[in-house]
C-alpha cells in the first residue's frame, strides 16, 4: 500500500512539473531571461523555504545540527544542476527537441537511480536481490521508452521544418552529443545533492517522527546552488540584451503573479516527490527519480498531443510516440512495484 500511495504522490508531482511552463508562455512581453528569472525566485528561493518552514517544525534546528558535509555538498550539487539545466538548453539547439531532450535525460535518469545505492554502499542488492534485478530491468525499459519518445519528435522535426533536409538551424551532432552528455550529468546533481543531505533527512525523521515533509529542508539547500548558476547565467543574458527594462514594462504586473505561479508549481514536483519517497522503504528509495522522470515524460507528451503539439504529424509518428508512452508506463509498473514483486 506505501508503495502504491508514494508512486501516486510522486504522479503528482511529475504532472506539475509537466504543466508548470504553460504559465511562462503567457509571458509574452517579457525576455526568456527576464521570465526566467522571476519564476526561478519563487521555484529556488522563495516556495523552497517558505514550504519548509511551515512543513518542517524545528526546521533551523535540524539545518544547525546537521553534519557541515550535509550542507555545503547539496548547494554544490544544487550548482551542478544549475549548470546542467542551462546546458539542456544548448542541446535541444543543437540536437532538436527529439535528441536534445531525449539523450540528456536517458543520462539523468539512469545515473539519478543508480549512483545513489554506489554512495551508501548498497549497491549489491541491485545485482543480487530480486527486486533490484527486477529495477534494472524497469530502468532498460524506461531507457527504450525514452528512445522511442525521442525518435517520435525527432520525426516530427523532419515534418514539421522540412527546410535543411529536416535538420532545425543550428543543427550540429558533434557540439550535441558533447553538450547533452554534460547536462545529462550535471542535470543527475540533484540527485546526488539529495543523498549528500542524507543526514539532515535523518535528524528531521528524529525531531519529526512520521513526517511526510522530510526532504523539504534538502531540496531548500540544493536549490540555493540551482539558483545561483542560474541568476548568473540570466543577469549575464539581461546585460547582453538590455532587457532589465522587463521590469518595469507598463501592463505587465500580472506577469509576476504567472511567474510565480509556474515557479511554485515547478517546485511542488519535489515536495510530492519528497512525499513519494517518505513512502517507500529506506533500501528502494533511490528508484523515486526513475519514476519521477519517467512519467514526467509520459505526461509532457500526452499533454502535447491534448493541445495539439502534435497536430499535423504523419500516423508513423504518432505510433512511434504512443508505443513510446506505453513503453515508459510499463516501466513505472515495473519499477514501482518492484519491491513488492
Amino acid at each position: 500500500m506505501n508503495s502504491f500511495t508514494g508512486i501516486a504522490l510522486i504522479a503528482i508531482g511529475s504532472f506539475a512539473s509537466a504543466v508548470y511552463y504553460w504559465p511562462l508562455k503567457r509571458l509574452t512581453n517579457w525576455s526568456w531571461e527576464t521570465s526566467w528569472l522571476v519564476q526561478g525566485l519563487f521555484a529556488w528561493i522563495i516556495g523552497p523555504w517558505c514550504i519548509a518552514v511551515i512543513t518542517v517544525p524545528h526546521l533551523f534546528e535540524i539545518i544547525g545540527s546537521s553534519p557541515w558535509h550535509s550542507i555545503y555538498m547539496p548547494v554544490l550539487f544544487g550548482l551542478g544542476w544549475g549548470i546542467g539545466g542551462l546546458t539542456w538548453g544548448l542541446s535541444i539547439r543543437y540536437l532538436g527537441i527529439g535528441l536534445g531532450n531525449s539523450l540528456p535525460l536517458g543520462i539523468t535518469l539512469a545515473l539519478s537511480t543508480l549512483i545513489p545505492p554506489f554512495m551508501d554502499g548498497t549497491a549489491s542488492h541491485l545485482f543480487v536481490q530480486r527486486q533490484g534485478i527486477i529495477t534494472i530491468c524497469g530502468i532498460v525499459i524506461a531507457l527504450t521508452g525514452i528512445a522511442l519518445c525521442g525518435r517520435a519528435a525527432t520525426l516530427k522535426d523532419r515534418e514539421v521544418n522540412a527546410s535543411d533536409n529536416g535538420k532545425a538551424d543550428g543543427f550540429n551532432s558533434r557540439k550535441g552529443f558533447a553538450v547533452a552528455l554534460v547536462a545529462g550529468i550535471m542535470s543527475a546533481c540533484f540527485a546526488l545533492g539529495e543523498k549528500s543531505g542524507q543526514s539532515m533527512v535523518e535528524i528531521a525523521k528524529q525531531l519529526n517522527p512520521g513526517s511526510i515533509w522530510v526532504y523539504n529542508p534538502v531540496y531548500a539547500i540544493i536549490l540555493i546552488g540551482g539558483f545561483i548558476a542560474n541568476v548568473i547565467y540570466c543577469v549575464y543574458m539581461s546585460i547582453q540584451r538590455k532587457s532589465f527594462s522587463d521590469f518595469r514594462k507598463p501592463g505587465t504586473g500580472k506577469y509576476y503573479g504567472l511567474a510565480a505561479f509556474a515557479g511554485l508549481l515547478w517546485f511542488s514536483q519535489f515536495v510530492f516527490k519528497g512525499m513519494g519517497t517518505s513512502k517507500m522503504s529506506a533500501d528502494m528509495s533511490y528508484i523515486t527519480w526513475c519514476l519521477l522522470f519517467s512519467l514526467v515524460i509520459v505526461f509532457s507528451n500526452m499533454i502535447g498531443m491534448v493541445t495539439g503539439e502534435w497536430k499535423g504529424v504523419s500516423g508513423k509518428t504518432i505510433r512511434v510516440l504512443s508505443f513510446g508512452l506505453l513503453v515508459m508506463l510499463v516501466s513505472v509498473l515495473v519499477i514501482g512495484f518492484a519491491p513488492v514483486l
